[in-house]
């Protein structure tokens, strides 16, 4: 439960905890139509080889055997495809997103692509998912978990429906550490995104409150506390691109 008056940060701005997802929303309503191009824009492409790497590491089997997927946040549905492409036909995905607009995106892609009979878009809550307990062999979240408003209850959820043995993966934007990056990285962020947001989709702000968002999330040993007090075990993390990114990765055992 919420304690009353409890607040919680959007951007550099404190908001009152339950307003939050509302904001999100709105952000991501926004930019759903341009959301992969803006991704492409901002990271030079890099993104996919993020991706790719995320992919690489969850391994899904090339056989026929049956493998369940869970990707929250991922309403376009770009993990899930690029998953679905790199498995075997036992190979299914559950995309779930709270945003409706992102599902539609997703939805969309799927059908263009034939893919809509092994990827599947739910509408729900990371922090209160729908599906059953110990349901999926895998859990992918990328750049998706700091836009939630209680991450504890989103990896406490994680842990809840994957099976025993199930990998929890998360990419997200992490700590920049090569001197001389992290001063070029801070200049682009603030004084490039933005404005490139405004060009692409007409909305600047939304872009500079998710590179706030960036700064407010925790570092990458503070974040694999967090997965590790869910339960998760041999929990360890990777960053990319002189820590622009960091992949996380934890077990269910």
């Amino acid at each position: 439960m919420d304690r009353p008056g409890e607040t919680t940060h959007f951007g550099f701005r404190d908001v009152p905890l339950e307003d939050k997802q509302t904001l999100v929303n709105s952000v991501f309503h926004s930019v759903a139509q341009r959301y992969d191009l803006m991704n492409d824009l901002m990271s030079a492409g890099l993104h996919r080889v993020w991706k790719d790497i995320m992919i690489n590491t969850l391994n899904p089997p090339k056989s026929d055997a049956p493998f369940a997927l869970l990707d929250l946040a991922g309403g376009t549905g770009d993990i899930a495809f690029r998953a679905a492409n790199a498995a075997g036909e036992g190979f299914r995905a559950t995309v779930c997103d709270i945003n409706p607009d992102m599902l539609a995106v997703g939805r969309e892609r799927a059908a263009g692509r034939h893919l809509d009979d092994r990827v599947s878009f739910v509408e729900g809550n990371a922090e209160a998912l729908t599906f059953p307990d110990r349901a999926y062999d895998a859990y992918t979240i990328a750049f998706g978990i700091r836009n939630v408003p209680r991450i504890d209850l989103a990896l406490s959820e994680a842990f809840r429906v994957l099976k025993p043995g199930g990998r929890f993966l998360c990419l997200e934007f992490s700590t920049v550490d090569v001197p001389g990056l992290d001063r070029l990285y801070e200049l682009f962020s603030f004084k490039v995104i933005p404005p490139l947001g405004r060009a692409v989709t007409g909305d600047a702000e939304s872009y500079r409150y998710l590179v706030e968002s960036i700064r407010k999330f925790p570092r990458p040993n503070a974040f694999a506390e967090m997965i590790r007090a869910a339960g998760f075990a041999r929990v360890n993390w990777q960053t990319l691109s002189g820590g622009i990114v960091a992949l996380h990765s934890g077990w269910r055992l």
